[in-house]
């Protein structure tokens, strides 16, 4: 079975013992996924952290001496 990322749209393929599965999938790009599979069916799946593409930039301080 292959499940598209929800971040990135890569094709994950998981083999057979995933046909019946709750749980974490990792994806290629670092996103974490939660799947639902009964069956050999995907049942759902949803993006559980979204990633930051960005890391935030540091505030600047208040008074600091700029050289």
């Amino acid at each position: 079975m292959k499940i598209n990322c929800l971040s990135c749209g890569f094709k994950v393929d998981l083999d057979d013992m995933y046909d019946d599965f709750e749980g974490p999938i990792k994806c290629l790009c670092g996103a974490m996924l939660e799947v639902r599979i009964e069956e050999g069916m995907l049942k759902g799946i949803k993006l559980a952290e979204p990633l930051s593409r960005s890391a935030p930039k540091p505030k600047r301080m208040e008074g600091a001496a700029t050289t």
